[in-house]
């Protein structure tokens, strides 16, 4: 008999199954239970029906990775409300776009963001906002733990289907406008139990927080943790010794971080001469994504820590996480050679097509040297993208009907495996975060002193890859430019989230063009990536 595929029923699992067993470690100290967690999130729920919100509205939810969003999140989901994460990292500006873009109903916002919400109050359709510390921001706004309380645990569950819209996930687009990825209740089910599955979680892991939630419902892991019966270990910031501590505090056995992580820690590591505990109880594994470490950061983090590394890959509109490079039945746990298979990206999940397709949409050889696009094709795959139909039929249109096209090539070895080696699309991946180069250079070209400018990625030991600026200046004399580059610097900090800022400026007398005068990014991306074996970032 065919049961409806529905986000709620990860909670409910772990009270019926684990409810008096540890859910939560949070930041602030407390401990809570799947019992605990439930009622809190059932006390949300009853809030929000209270104020209004129904089946299909959006709340949004804008907090480091702590207890209130997981709260948040089921809570709102329980009403059958579209959960809308927001990446903390943003500005005033890029929030009003969100909120009115998806015409969020309700927030919940930590008191350390709230008021870059507060900024654009009057001009969002929101009308519900509720932060986890009043008295620390300005305005007018509901305190968590004072709701829950006064609403109680009774609230009514709505009628759901497994193809109902339950999450809107923006992501930086090419054209600089953020795209709300559209997942379903079904889409988000089975990208989790795919994430059970190949990361292999069990109930008695302990999960660190050291993924933000918001990237893609954290990679699915909202969901998948709390099935499991797992604990979750919030945080409020990632912090190299925090961390080892942690691991070794809370028996911590699994964790995701992005390659930036995974230097961060390698760099403390060193400078603490590897005397230190990098376990408790548990062992440990984690999981990074994107682009490859460096295979001497993966050699610190398995022969130094002793940890297992996954390297998996994925985009938030396909789940985000379909492939991964764990197979073991290919690589010797104690030899190097398995390096060389854990910087690819990996082979598809269970379930999942993944391919990469010349510009006719043939399957390229298996010879690791021919390059063409990944596309995907699968269950955890998102809908649309919200209110953009004609970029939701091109995503999944462009070299082959009814795959969604990643935008990143790749070559594909004798086993079927992946290896990223450039991008089609306009993005840059600086330390896990999508930045669009078309968004920077819109800011740039705001300023009087820059005629033309072309942005793309550029090497960075720390990032991976981070933006870099080549501008004509007004006076067309790259020589005595009329605006130094620490005022270009400056102008940007004023415009975009700091995660965007461009670090590096070169100013030039020209930029490469074509017959038609389209700027030649290809011919600026080969000269900065000269030296490194492909042109994306390691790191």
């Amino acid at each position: 008999m065919e049961k409806p595929l529905l986000v709620t029923d990860f909670l409910d699992r772990a009270r019926r199954h684990f409810g008096e067993q540890e859910a939560v470690v949070a930041t602030t100290g407390e401990r809570y239970s799947y019992d605990e967690l439930g009622a809190r999130a059932d006390g949300f729920a009853a809030f929000l029906q209270n104020h209004g919100v129904e089946k299909g509205d959006r709340v949004a939810v804008l907090d480091p990775n702590t207890h209130y969003h997981l709260e948040a999140a089921f809570g709102s989901m329980q009403v059958g409300a579209v959960h809308t994460p927001l990446n903390y990292r943003l500005v005033p500006d890029d929030f009003e776009y969100i909120l009115s873009d998806a015409a969020v109903d309700a927030i919940y916002a930590d008191h350390e963001y709230a008021d870059r919400i507060e900024a654009v109050r009057d001009d969002v359709p929101t009308e519900t906002f509720v932060t986890n510390d009043a008295d620390a921001v300005d305005g007018d706004w509901d305190a968590f733990d004072e709701v829950i309380e006064a609403a109680g645990t009774g609230y009514d569950r709505p009628e759901m289907d497994e193809d109902d819209d339950i999450t809107i996930n923006y992501t930086s687009g090419t054209t600089g406008d953020p795209k709300g990825v559209v997942r379903t209740h079904r889409t988000e089910t089975i990208h989790a139990y795919l994430v059970s599955v190949h990361q292999e979680l069990r109930d008695d892991d302990v999960y660190l927080w050291t993924l933000p939630m918001f990237h893609v419902n954290g990679w699915g892991h909202i969901y998948a943790v709390t099935g499991m019966g797992a604990t979750h270990v919030c945080t409020r910031g990632v912090d190299a010794e925090w961390i080892f501590d942690t691991v070794v505090d809370e028996d911590v056995s699994y964790m995701c971080g992005a390659p930036t992580v995974l230097n961060m820690l390698s760099d403390y590591y060193a400078s603490e001469d590897g005397d230190m505990a990098t376990a408790g109880a548990n062992a440990v594994r984690i999981a990074t994504a994107g682009s490859a470490p460096p295979e001497a950061t993966i050699r610190t983090v398995e022969d130094e820590f002793g940890w297992h590394l996954k390297h998996v890959y994925g985009a938030t509109e396909t789940g985000p996480l379909i492939t991964t490079s764990d197979a073991r039945r290919l690589f010797d746990d104690e030899s190097d050679a398995r390096f060389k298979v854990k910087k690819r990206q990996g082979l598809g999940y269970l379930g999942t097509d993944v391919r990469v397709v010349d510009e006719d949409g043939e399957t390229v050889p298996r010879d690791d040297e021919t390059i063409g696009e990944v596309v995907v094709r699968g269950n955890q795959v998102m809908d649309r993208y919200w209110n953009k139909p004609d970029a939701t039929e091109e995503a999944f249109t462009d070299r082959i009907e009814g795959y969604y096209h990643t935008g990143d090539l790749a070559v594909v070895d004798d086993n079927g495996m992946i290896a990223i080696q450039d991008r089609k699309k306009d993005i840059i991946i600086s330390g896990g975060e999508n930045i669009s180069s078309i968004e920077l250079e819109d800011t740039l070209y705001e300023h009087d002193a820059v005629s033309q400018v072309a942005v793309i990625p550029a090497p960075s030991e720390q990032w991976g890859e981070t933006p870099k600026a080549f501008v004509v200046p007004a006076n067309d004399d790259p020589e005595n430019p009329p605006v130094s580059t620490a005022e270009l610097k400056q102008f940007c900090e004023s415009q975009l989230a700091g995660y965007k800022l461009v670090r590096r400026f070169e100013f030039v007398a020209e930029l490469p063009t074509t017959a038609t005068g389209k700027v030649q990014k290809y011919e600026l991306r080969e000269r900065e990536w000269d030296d490194e074996d492909s042109m994306v970032g390691q790191g």
